[in-house]
């Protein structure tokens, strides 16, 4: 009964953020917002939108440990199992800017990130995510907003640009209904979302009591996969289309948006503690960071299925290492 209300609880999470973006979508362009525009903040947030509720419900309730898990296992699931699959079915070569530029902004916050994990080496005390690192990370988050926005005012023939305004996953005008209706799947994707989170957190810590796993492996291998799955559809969709810059830009935004966005603001709420494992969890996600900007910026900036096997392997076994551990 508990993994069932646990898998209920994600598929909420899946329902309010898919339903959220529809109706913002909707009430966006209504507004006169172009949708590229709706794009790149409507449903980049809506996305993400599973693990940032995951995050604060669990900060509101002491659930520090799982919401840690969540963060760092989405990132990692972004990298070694999203998009590695994604590269499995076609190899991906990015040709835009866009995307060259946030791969060193990913590696530069991942960076920040793992300097304040370093408490406990650096300062002698223990390692915790506080309010004023958090602050920090919401500035770094802010530039990125603004990088963001400065690239889709001048670079408007990018590749990833072309993508965004031809791939499905956006809603079509014509497939959304009335004002009205656009609100009413508002209201019912924030009471989806904040429903799932809660059965989220309440049960995923109650797994991890009844199997004897910390929270934080409960975080990262189920919660975490769970609500990566909008990324994990997303990019599948892209990989089939041959839209590379789509698909490599998704699952970086999506790592950038969690780390400088969901977690400290997790860490604003309740500053986080980290728990066993999770300085190498971040080192982990630096790594296969870096192995994507060696890849994406030398050579054929192409990640072939071989690296892309590879990675996923990695991924793997790390996640049956921390199971076990």
């Amino acid at each position: 009964m508990t993994f069932f209300l646990l898998v209920l609880g994600l598929a909420l999470l899946l329902l309010g953020g898919t339903a959220l973006v529809r109706g913002a979508s909707g009430v966006a362009s209504r507004h006169g917002v172009s949708p590229l525009l709706v794009g790149l903040t409507v449903v980049a947030f809506g996305t993400s939108a599973p693990e940032l509720v995951v995050n604060v419900i669990g900060a509101i309730s002491h659930e520090t440990e799982l919401a840690f898990g969540n963060v760092v296992g989405s990132n990692l699931a972004n990298l070694g199992l999203v998009l590695c699959m994604a590269a499995l079915i076609k190899p991906m070569r990015i040709e835009g800017q866009i995307v060259r530029r946030e791969l060193p902004l990913l590696l530069l916050g991942s960076t920040v990130l793992l300097v304040m994990t370093l408490d406990q080496t650096l300062v002698g005390t223990a390692a915790v995510i506080t309010r004023s690192d958090a602050i920090i990370l919401l500035l770094l988050f802010s530039i990125f907003l603004y990088l963001t926005i400065t690239d889709v005012l001048v670079q408007r023939e990018d590749p990833l640009i072309a993508n965004m305004q031809e791939i499905k996953t956006m809603i079509p005008p014509q497939l959304l209904a009335g004002f009205r209706a656009d609100w009413v799947y508002v209201i019912f994707g924030v009471l989806a979302l904040a429903g799932g989170g809660h059965l989220t957190i309440s049960q995923g810590a109650r797994l991890a009591e009844l199997s004897g796993l910390s929270p934080v492996v409960i975080g990262m291998i189920v919660v975490a996969i769970g609500t990566s799955l909008p990324e994990l559809v997303t990019s599948i969709i892209a990989a089939f289309k041959n839209e590379s810059d789509l698909c490599v830009g998704n699952v970086i935004g999506s790592n950038i948006f969690n780390c400088l966005f969901v977690l400290p603001v997790s860490a604003l709420i309740r500053p986080l503690p980290i728990p066993d494992g999770g300085v190498v969890d971040i080192l982990l996600t630096l790594a296969f960071t870096t192995v994507l900007l060696v890849v994406f910026f030398y050579g054929r900036a192409t990640m072939s299925r071989m690296i892309a096997a590879a990675l996923l392997a990695g991924y793997l076994g790390y996640m049956v290492m921390r199971a076990i551990a």
